[in-house]
């Protein structure tokens, strides 16, 4: 008999470990998913101590909690414990479960005799046997269940044993196939429990095979093909995306970016069904009015209103007028109002950012600035045009337009309200109908824990080059310091730690402007955005870029900086006044020249904290490098020198006049190029300081 069979784990001994393998496969990687830590700088970084309490924190609160709910990623959760009850209950059956573990056929053991036993013993022993096992001497027993053709089948092995193990022919099939009838079938198991094929079960097998492979898997690879094909790099769906960009203009501000964001599709799952028109007319009695005294009146310009009046969506008309009440701290008498006006605003942020990618690629400055500074309103819940003294606990339009007294044509920052001497800073705004003693000290307190980037060095540099040259790679080499408003007791800054030592040979991270990934260590990253009214966790960003201001286009793209080389604040969150490096790359123009451009540093999250400065890149011609390297090459040694005088004598010549050191005159005035920093450098960016301060 030869050939192939298959039999069922009819015990269900092995259905066990096919389960607990299958399941395995995919609650593992589901489990670590689940359970790894995020990267994001928002679980991270800590925040500023407040306590200040926003008018509707209960409803705040509400979408924080709502936003944390969906980023614990339910159905993760739910197959990560049915995962592993299954994987349980699979252990339990397998430690529960007797194994049978087949016997292999042994001549020897069917005989009762010993391996070592002669030819006379074996026969002895089978004459014994057929006295008392032969099918006409041995009895049926049937309360044993000893039956007649049990008999005759124990017959039939003592038989076959016999003849292994003394017939030459069966002798041989037993040693070469390890049975007296020659070849066996193969035996495949399926660890499937038998009930499950057979007894009319089939049909089921087959349904559920059906609906697995044609059902289940293509709506699977279906639904995630459908979800990464319909999002965008910055996570909007691709049709909130192309409105966007139908929505884009070059020329609009900041309350033009707030109308194009409107146009998100993401909003539909804020506002669905009947939310799109509960209370609409209401809301733009409130926020439309042309009042005076409303905030939102000095923000909106004609054409905004204009724009407004013209959208015949009621969806979208009513998530831009949400957006307007949420910009302009606009209470509306209405919970359900309020809470959708705080739930517009995170999702407008992440379409700010996809509205920004847009404005990067067009590259007009004046579109960048819109989008970035809408950045900064939604996050502060500030209106264009606002002033950034409404960043502070407490301080309203009144408040705000009391501490700049005089200061009518600019809004004065956070940093020059705390440079104001302390007496006149208070005489300002306690008053009555203002603010009182203990919410002014709590505005100070958190105005000295802002982390306020100071730019105190600028300069352009080649790595291991003392020139620029042409279309060499440039870093553009920022040193700054977070120094809070308000600051005292500053210490100076060493001027060591505003120079750029050149990384060693090999040091490729260092080299291409790359840092290090810090890899098993805590980012170095400022607090979250103090940001009451922001439903979400905010890690500040600041974008650098430099402007070409003659067309108003980009001349080198934004580099985004988070996190930092060195400590912000010490063990007690008091401020280090550390110097950070920050660094651009990018490539040189191709000709020699100065070249003058506009640095943009701009904070994604606060107010009246961006950083404006001329700086101008001087590139030399090649050939000034060359003679440079000229120069450095190895020369004869000078003659009042032990080696100078071996080599006169030698010659026999008369030792010349000791010559003008003209090389030491050149190396002092080319010892710092002009993208080092030096003071009388054209290319000095230290100097023709424009910041939004002042």
């Amino acid at each position: 008999m030869s050939g192939t069979d298959y039999n069922y784990d009819e015990q269900g001994q092995f259905f066990p470990y096919f389960i607990l393998t299958m399941t395995s496969l995919v609650t593992i990687p589901v489990t670590y998913s689940l359970l790894k830590p995020s990267k994001e700088l928002e679980s991270t970084a800590t925040r500023i101590d407040s306590d200040f309490t926003p008018e509707h924190a209960d409803l705040i609160e509400g979408q924080r909690k709502k936003q944390k709910r969906r980023e614990r990623r339910l159905k993760r959760f739910i197959v990560t414990v049915g995962g592993w009850a299954t994987i349980a209950w699979m252990i339990y059956l397998m430690v529960i479960t007797t194994r049978t573990v087949p016997k292999i056929w042994n001549p020897y053991d069917v005989l009762g005799i010993s391996t070592s036993a002669s030819e006379k013993e074996i026969k002895s022993r089978y004459r014994r046997l057929s006295l008392t096992e032969h099918p006409d001497k041995r009895r049926e027993d049937p309360a044993n269940n000893v039956t007649q053709e049990v008999i005759n089948d124990h017959w039939v092995e003592v038989v076959k044993a016999f003849k292994s193990l003394t017939d030459e022919e069966i002798r041989n099939n037993y040693l070469q196939y390890g049975h007296p009838d020659g070849k066996q079938s193969f035996s495949i198991g399926i660890a499937l429990p038998k009930w499950i094929v057979t007894e009319g079960h089939g049909k089921y097998v087959l349904l559920m095979y059906a609906l697995a492979l044609g059902v289940v898997l293509p709506y699977t690879v279906g639904k995630w093909w459908y979800g990464i094909q319909r999002v965008t790099k910055e996570k909007i769906l691709v049709a909130s995306a192309g409105k966007l960009f139908r929505e884009y203009d070059n020329d609009q501000g900041e309350s033009g970016v707030v109308g194009a964001l409107s146009s998100g599709e993401e909003f539909n799952e804020v506002l669905k069904g009947h939310k799109a028109d509960n209370g609409l007319s209401k809301l733009e009695q409130k926020v439309l009015a042309e009042d005076a005294a409303s905030p939102i009146s000095q923000a909106l310009t004609k054409k905004d209103r204009q724009k407004l009046a013209d959208l015949d969506d009621s969806r979208r008309r009513k998530v831009l007028t949400l957006l307007w009440a949420y910009l302009g701290r606009i209470e509306l008498d209405d919970e359900s109002l309020n809470d959708e006006k705080f739930e517009v605003a995170p999702v407008a942020l992440q379409l700010n950012e996809a509205y920004t990618a847009i404005t990067l690629a067009y590259g007009n400055t004046k579109a960048i600035l819109a989008a970035y500074h809408t950045s900064q309103n939604i996050i502060q819940a500030l209106r264009p045009g606002a002033s950034p003294l409404e960043q502070l606990p407490y301080f309203t339009p009144a408040v705000a337009s009391a501490a700049e007294a005089s200061r009518s044509k600019n809004h004065l920052t956070i940093q020059e309200f705390m440079s104001i001497p302390a007496d006149q800073r208070k005489s300002r705004v306690v008053k009555q109908g203002l603010l009182s003693e203990a919410q002014f000290k709590k505005a100070l307190t958190t105005a000295s824990k802002l982390p306020a980037l100071r730019l105190e060095r600028a300069f352009f540099k080649v790595v291991g080059e003392r020139y620029i040259t042409p279309s060499s790679l440039v870093q553009f080499v920022l040193k700054c310091r977070f120094i809070p408003p308000g600051a005292t007791n500053v210490p100076q800054i060493d001027p060591a730690d505003l120079e750029d030592v050149d990384p060693e040979e090999g040091d490729l991270a260092a080299i291409t402007g790359r840092k290090d990934d810090r890899s098993g260590q805590k980012p170095i990253q400022p607090p979250l955005a103090h940001a009451p009214y922001f439903a979400r966790d905010h890690a500040p960003r600041w974008h650098v870029f430099l402007a070409d201001s003659k067309q108003g286009k980009i001349a080198v793209p934004p580099f985004t900086f988070q996190t930092f080389d060195k400590p912000i604040l010490d063990e007690n969150n008091n401020p280090t006044y550390n110097v950070q490096t920050l660094k651009m790359q990018f490539g040189c123009p191709p000709q020699p020249g100065s070249y003058t451009f506009v640095m943009h540093m701009i904070c994604d999250s606060y107010l009246g904290m961006d950083t404006k400065m001329e700086v101008t890149l001087v590139v030399d011609d090649a050939s000034k490098a060359e003679e440079v390297d000229e120069e450095d090459e190895i020369s004869e040694p000078d003659e009042d020198t032990i080696a100078g005088q071996m080599r006169t004598l030698k010659s026999g010549g008369v030792p010349a006049s000791k010559p003008k050191k003209r090389r030491a005159q050149e190396d002092d005035s080319s010892d710092g190029s002009d993208t080092e920093g030096d003071v009388d450098s054209e290319s000095e960016t230290d100097t023709d300081t424009d910041t939004d301060e002042e």
